[in-house]
């Protein structure tokens, strides 16, 4: 019996196989690479700082390790103890004699219960045909299903039907405000700084919380500790240069990259006095104390500068800063201590008027993290979160001492926003696999501010002889001292996803995930501008609480070769701002007098079609969707927003198409193109007129009910390699890009005016860019 006993125990027995996986170039550790023990058919992915850790009972096995851009490797391991093994890859371009032994990649992904998520490395970004001589990181989401632009010449994006405030973007987990440089003609990622990104469209892991629509993921390059490089790009309108190399060989790092446009020197040339222009400056130092400790320092500056002539100019960017601690405090316990500044500044002056007008939002965000791999089947991740966030709703003083403005500061705002998590990823059998968990967030409003009193707590008042909201008086006020608490909120925000695996290629996937809002973007355009404000949650606006539910289907075709992702979605929001018509949102200091509260919803089928291998890769992705929001009245005699029914919300695009595909001709010469055909953005235009006093007044149809022309352009790129067999010392190459060949004037809004000349009322069409040649020459050595 103690025989038959020693031996159960024996084949129970689990030993830990742990560690780090990192680029053999360059020791840049990779994020999501896939570690798969073949006999047992169970995997693990390295998390956001490479390391990984599985637990199987003792025996020999086969280790497989895939990572897109890198060659496969496989090793056979004895585990008859805990071991610690770091592993080196080698770039998909080096030239390797070993034979490595062919697996499914994909077999991980397939039953991994992730879905509604694209991960891109920069490899795959860099395949991505090159607009204005560089990839865009922003660019290249935009053409991932279920992802629209919020509208050419603007800035932001929209993901599922939601606005572009709903996103949380995040720069080494630091929070990026204002995603674009040049009204959206560029994104602030430098994507040579950039080593990996996911998009989080649903199924949003509980340790994200703070935005009801999507969460981008950015993680920066940490720098090469092997040895100093350089590399970089001279174009006709914007250059860069990073610079990276050891503090300490194979302990240490250092990255520096920074990034600048100066097509305004060519207006100058030809005394034009208008400009635009945007530099930035991205930074990163690594360091290796012990095997169990390393430290990060990383930080993002940012600028754009726009001047018209003498009338304005006008300065805004972000800047961001995190100090982060990663502590192995076992084989299976891994933990990241992040301390984190968060800074946007908006700064405006107006010549002829005399003032400087100020505005932003700065947060300090304190977060713990712990990543527990307790076996094989069952990993946790469980942390806290503390975020304290100032506002600055607009600062106003004088340019000059002659101006004869007075200096006048809007009520500053403050909040912090607490939470708690805990999530756990779980193989329930061999086909069906889970992950749940639970988010818990709270919100307080904070003092130092005097708050408005309005009769019967309503700052929106409805006229029933005119039908229409307008500002309520308010009837005292009541001050609030500092870190007094003004208003308060807490929800719990349940999330879980399953996956079920039908064979070793294709899965069935489905999710749910509620997440709150605390924070508003106040603003009456469909896209991000560099003006709009940040506001708290209080006692009149609400937080956003999102549910959404999403089914997918996954499939890969003649051993990954192709791939197909189905995913079909409803997502509701409670809580939606929305704005009484005629609505004044600059400058003003009770915001709350224009905003009701609605409700939103969106739903939708997505596809997303691979082609993987081959001269010709790429991929065409199709979304069919439709966005909504619907603020009805507060009671029977309230008519509500747009008479209190649903109308089309102004991101809403119902058709949208992308197809990009990047075709190999030789070892020098590479074309890329991409397609892109969007259903007209939403807009309410005039429907008649009347004369009143002497004066003409416009009529309008109900809110948003006509659509603009169908916007679709085609931008194609050629990258030519001087010498492509040269893997060391100066390399280079050029990228020749067109963007819009066939120079669509695609619509960004319509106007209405009265000729001059016949009278008759006509449309004019605002169109931004047409066609526009880029050539860039690229080189690192």
């Amino acid at each position: 019996m103690l025989s038959l006993f020693s031996l159960a125990a024996s084949a129970q027995e689990k030993f830990t196989l742990s560690g780090t996986i990192s680029d053999h170039e360059g020791n840049e550790t990779l994020i999501g690479v896939n570690v798969y023990i073949s006999e047992l058919k169970t995997g693990v992915s390295t998390n956001e700082y490479g390391f990984y850790s599985i637990s199987v009972p003792k025996g020999d096995y086969t280790v497989v390790i895939t990572y897109v851009g890198y060659q496969q490797i496989t090793e056979s391991i004895s585990l008859d103890r805990d071991i610690k093994k770091d592993i080196k890859l080698d770039s998909d371009t080096e030239q390797l004699e070993t034979v490595t032994v062919k697996a499914d990649k994909t077999v991980t992904n397939i039953r991994k219960p992730e879905m509604s998520t694209n991960k891109l490395t920069i490899q795959q970004i860099r395949k991505m045909p090159a607009v204005m001589g560089e990839v865009d990181v922003l660019k290249s989401i935009l053409q991932l299903p279920g992802v629209t632009n919020a509208g050419e010449g603007s800035a932001g994006f929209n993901v599922r039907g939601g606005s572009a405030d709903q996103n949380l973007i995040l720069l080494d987990e630091a929070t990026i405000y204002n995603s674009s440089h040049v009204f959206g003609f560029f994104s602030v990622f430098n994507s040579d700084a950039i080593k990996d990104l996911k998009l989080y469209k649903g199924g949003i892991p509980a340790r994200f919380g703070g935005r009801v629509s999507s969460v981008l993921d950015i993680y920066q390059k940490e720098g090469n500790s092997d040895r100093f490089h350089m590399n970089g790009g001279i174009g006709l309108i914007s250059s860069r240069l990073l610079a990276e190399g050891p503090i300490k060989k194979d302990r240490g790092s250092f990255l520096f990259a920074g990034r600048g446009s100066y097509a305004h020197l060519f207006l100058k040339l030809a005394d034009n006095q208008n400009s635009a222009y945007f530099y930035d400056l991205n930074t990163k130092l690594s360091y290796k104390l012990n095997a169990n400790n390393n430290l990060f320092l990383s930080g993002y500056f940012g600028r754009d500068v726009f001047k018209l002539n003498e009338i304005f100019s006008n300065t805004y960017g972000n800047t961001v800063f995190n100090l982060r601690w990663n502590h192995l405090y076992s084989d299976k316990l891994f933990s990241n201590l992040s301390s984190i500044y968060s800074d946007y500044y908006y700064g405006l002056d107006i010549d002829a008027g005399g003032l400087k007008w100020e505005s932003g939002i700065k947060n300090y965000n304190l977060k713990y993290d712990f990543r527990h791999y307790l076996n094989d089947k069952l990993k946790l991740s469980y942390g806290v979160n503390a975020i304290y966030y100032q506002f600055n709703p607009g600062t106003v003083d004088p340019l000059d001492a002659d101006s004869g403005i007075n200096h006048k500061q809007l009520d500053r705002k403050y909040a912090f926003e607490p939470s708690v998590y805990i999530q756990a990823e779980q193989d329930i059998t061999a086909k069906l696999s889970v992950n749940y968990g639970l988010r818990y967030s709270m919100f307080q409003r904070l003092g130092e501010q005097t708050m408005s009193i309005y009769d019967h707590n309503q700052a929106v008042n409805f006229n029933s002889e005119l039908q229409i909201y307008e500002k309520a008086e308010a009837i005292g006020t009541k001050y609030y001292g500092s870190g007094k608490t003004i208003a308060k909120f807490d929800n719990l925000e349940p999330r879980v996803a399953v996956a079920y695996q039908l064979d070793d290629n294709q899965s069935v996937k489905a999710s749910y995930n509620r997440m709150s809002q605390y924070l508003h973007l106040i603003s009456n355009t469909t896209s991000a501008t560099p003006l709009d404000v940040w506001a708290p949650s209080d006692a009149f606006i609400k937080p956003e609480i999102l549910d959404q539910v999403a089914l997918g289907y996954f499939r890969n075709f003649k051993n990954e070769a192709y791939s197909l992702e189905v995913e079909t979605f409803f997502k509701k929001i409670k809580n939606r701002a929305d704005y009484i018509d005629g609505a004044d949102l600059i400058a003003n200091n009770n915001i709350e007098q224009v905003i009701l509260n609605g409700k939103a919803r969106s739903y939708g089928v997505e596809l997303l079609l691979k082609k993987n291998e081959g001269r010709l890769t790429g991929f065409a992705s199709y979304t069919l969707s439709r966005s909504e929001q619907k603020t009805p009245g507060r009671t029977a005699a309230e008519t509500g927003i747009n008479n209190g029914d649903w109308y089309r919300a102004g991101y809403d695009k119902l058709h949208n198409l992308s197809v990009t595909g990047n075709y190999k001709l030789n070892e020098k010469w590479s074309f890329g193109g991409i397609f892109t055909l969007q259903s007209g953005k939403a807009v309410t235009y005039p429907n008649g007129q009347y004369v009143y006093g002497g004066v003409v007044v416009p009529t309008y149809e109900a809110r948003n009910s006509s659509v603009l022309p169908a916007y679709h352009h085609l931008d194609v790129s050629a990258t030519y390699i001087p010498h492509p067999e040269k893997k060391k010392g100066w390399q280079s190459e050029w990228v020749f890009s067109i963007y819009n060949l066939y120079n669509r004037s695609n619509a960004a809004s319509m106007s209405f005016r009265q000729n001059e000349t016949t009278g008759v009322n006509e449309a004019v069409r605002l169109s931004i860019f047409g066609l526009i040649p880029s050539v860039t020459y690229n080189f690192k050595f």
